[in-house]
């Protein structure tokens, strides 16, 4: 355990020292910082249950003498609980806050290393790139591509070069750029001695050094200046130009980057001159070596991608808007290929991962399990201990922009309470890196745990695919729970922009007005696992058995965007070639090798389709539903039929069906006629042997 520093802001806060255990302080970061320095000499971590003065508590800890026992944590009990209407109602919100705090911190992940040596590539119109170039060139080691010329500088003190780019792509430290020379003059052959200038007759060449096309006769005389340097060339065949560098500063106001989520050393900041300057500043930290953590964890062994020649699952791929997966093929089967340097750490790809191969590591869902657990168990009992009967509901945000969302508002709930609302005493807010990267595996989770709800807040700055994704997992988590009885229990608060405090205002206000959801029932003991399947299916039984109303026996129907599902045949269709065994990537369909007979594992199934892709006779259709637990971890017989015996060994060596249908299509062939027919109707093995019979 550690000891808890609560302040309640010069009394501005109403709480209950008695109902939280602790020592309550008024004025802990001026008059009684006295306390806090008395802490740090203790042997136990410290929490001090204020973000505001964080910077001064952590410049005081740092120059004590005594080294700290572990890292000094921070709790906004203020914004989020202190300041709201509901402040002395929130005790046991602050009580599960102050509690998570004492919660181990998650397993750290590796690394991606990055490495920048500060060379700068400025894309733009010369009339702002060059400027830049000028004040940076001093620090970085820069280049200009000016795709608007403008007056050169006459010293050569980086390169210039002018024409449109072609091809961006890469990350900090390993930009590949490709442009195109488009003006017959090379600037960077150019001397700027000026001979052209004097030599034209029709004034299409200033001081920028390129030659006004429209303007220009085709006198050439600017070419016979030129001669001795060789800078000018109307009939270039080589127009393509290309080079790597560790940083990019475009100012185009159509960047060629335009993802939510540039990747690092990317920068955008369009024409805006106090924009422009903020990347500058930017720009000279970002040489030396450099790591951020990779988000991802990836098992391609039950990867739905693709097998057999064929495209499954896509999800990933689709949702990822930085570009950092892609498909990988070898030998037909299919996988996909993450670059940890391009990825932003969103983690919509372990979101909409219907098998679990993709993952989200940072932190992992099993560590986040334990803290809305704690979350939920803390805030239960202490409702119940101050007599309050109240269900938590989960708030869930980024950890930035979330965070700075929550924060204003519970400020301007302070200075405005008439107008803007605060955050419900029973809502928990838990943040995440990035809220694309919560799924059903979380929100069922946590619902199972104790929350009346789960509440996703978008700040605004998501890109659009990330909603979608979001929107769309949330309605299938919401028709899970309605198979089994309970009403929509996961919600999006969109919010319009990152200060847009109306909207979520508002919608407090609504959870407010319509109190705590109770809990779907009592609350689950299982942890949730990383692997992604292993936890539905562990919170699909749950549910079963406190579900209000059973599942049918014919299932219930899910959209199509579900995880979960069976599959239709068409049995007059199949002829059991068993090409959708060997296609299904996560062993749903089975072949029997004593009789043919095509079997199925629902529970397995993760509705990639790529069965349904394979199968030459069109039998396979994909079957969103849910079903009983027991119904989905039975084996299943999807198809059966005769067995087809060589009419030599009477060994059997295909359907009946698949037999008659080849003969059926071959019968009508003169090459199959007579002794040839029958062969058909042999083993492989006899069919040889009968051949040779023939011959001799």
């Amino acid at each position: 355990m550690s000891q808890k520093l609560v302040c309640n802001c010069n009394g501005t806060m109403p709480l209950d020292a008695r109902a939280l255990g602790v020592t309550m302080h008024t004025s802990l970061c001026r008059q009684e910082v006295g306390s806090f320095l008395k802490a740090l000499d203790g042997d136990e971590p410290l929490v001090v249950a204020c973000t505001q003065e964080g910077a001064l508590f952590s410049e005081l800890a740092a120059q004590t003498e005594k080294p700290l026992v572990a890292p000094l944590r921070f709790v906004n009990i203020r914004e989020i609980a202190g300041w709201t209407q509901e402040a002395k109602t929130s005790s046991p919100k602050i009580a599960a806050l102050l509690a998570l705090a004492d919660m181990p911190e998650a397993e750290p992940v590796p690394v991606v290393n990055y490495e920048s040596q500060g060379r700068l590539f400025i894309i733009g119109p010369g009339a702002q790139a060059l400027p830049w170039a000028e004040k940076l060139s001093d620090s970085l080691d820069v280049s200009v591509l000016c795709t608007e010329p403008s007056a050169l500088p006459l010293a050569r003190n980086f390169p210039v070069y002018t024409g449109q780019v072609t091809k961006l792509d890469g990350y900090l430290g390993n930009f590949s750029v490709d442009w195109d020379l488009q003006n017959p003059i090379d600037p960077e052959m150019c001397t700027r001695c000026g001979a052209c200038v004097d030599v034209c007759p029709e004034n299409a060449i200033d001081d920028s050094f390129q030659i006004d096309l429209d303007k220009c006769k085709s006198h050439r005389a600017c070419i016979t200046a030129c001669a001795s340097i060789g800078a000018i060339q109307f009939d270039r065949l080589e127009r393509k130009r290309s080079s790597e560098f560790d940083l990019i500063m475009d100012l185009r106001i159509k960047p060629i980057m335009r993802m939510s989520q540039p990747p690092q050393g990317y920068f955008a900041p369009g024409t805006d001159p106090f924009e422009q300057a903020l990347v500058a500043n930017q720009l000279l930290g970002l040489i030396g070596e450099f790591e951020k953590p990779k988000y991802f964890a990836y098992n391609e062994k039950v990867c739905a991608h693709g097998r057999n020649g064929r495209v499954g699952c896509n999800a990933c791929i689709d949702v990822c808007s930085t570009g950092a997966i892609t498909s990988l093929f070898k030998n037909g089967q299919g996988a996909v290929q993450v670059n940890p340097n391009l990825c932003m750490g969103c983690g919509a790809c372990s979101t909409v991962c219907p098998s679990g191969a993709m993952r989200y590591n940072y932190p992992s869902v099993e560590h986040q399990g334990k803290e809305i657990k704690l979350l939920a168990n803390v805030f239960s009992a202490q409702s119940t201990k101050a007599q309050q009967a109240s269900t938590p509901s989960l708030l869930l945000h980024s950890l930035k922009a979330g965070t700075q969302l929550i924060d204003a508002l519970g400020r301007a709930a302070h200075l405005q309470p008439k107008r803007i609302e605060g955050l419900p005493s029973f809502v928990l807010p838990y943040g995440i890196e990035h809220i694309a990267s919560t799924g059903l595996d979380l929100w069922l989770g946590a619902l199972s745990y104790g929350f009346g709800e789960v509440v996703l807040l978008l700040s605004g700055d998501e890109d659009p695919a990330y909603r979608d994704a979001l929107e769309t997992q949330s309605a299938l988590a919401n028709s899970i729970l309605q198979a089994y009885g309970f009403d929509a229990r996961v919600s999006l608060i969109q919010a319009r922009a990152a200060d847009d405090l109306e909207q979520v205002s508002f919608a407090m206000g609504k959870l407010r007005q319509r109190g705590p959801q109770l809990p779907i029932s009592t609350p689950a003991t299982f942890g949730l696992s990383n692997q992604k399947r292993e936890t539905l299916e562990a919170v699909l039984e749950y549910l079963q058995k406190q579900a209000k109303t059973p599942i049918p026996e014919e299932g219930f129907v899910l959209p199509k965007s579900s995880l979960l599902g069976g599959l239709n045949i068409n049995k007059d269709a199949c002829t059991l070639c068993m090409s959708c065994v060997g296609s299904c990537p996560e062993g749903a369909l089975l072949d029997n090798p004593e009789e043919p007979k095509l079997s199925f594992i629902e529970k397995h199934c993760v509705q990639c389709g790529i069965c349904v892709q394979t199968c030459p006779e069109k039998a396979l259709t994909l079957a969103p539903r849910l079903l009983k637990v027991e119904q989905r971890k039975q084996r299943v017989d999807l198809n059966e039929t005769q067995a087809f015996y060589c009419i030599s060994c009477g060994k059997p060596f295909g359907t009946m069906k698949m037999v008659d249908l080849m003969l059926a299509k071959l019968g009508a062939h003169g090459a199959f006629a007579g002794a040839a027919m029958d062969r058909l109707k042999m083993c492989s093995d006899c069919r040889v042997v009968d051949m040779v019979k023939k011959e001799t």
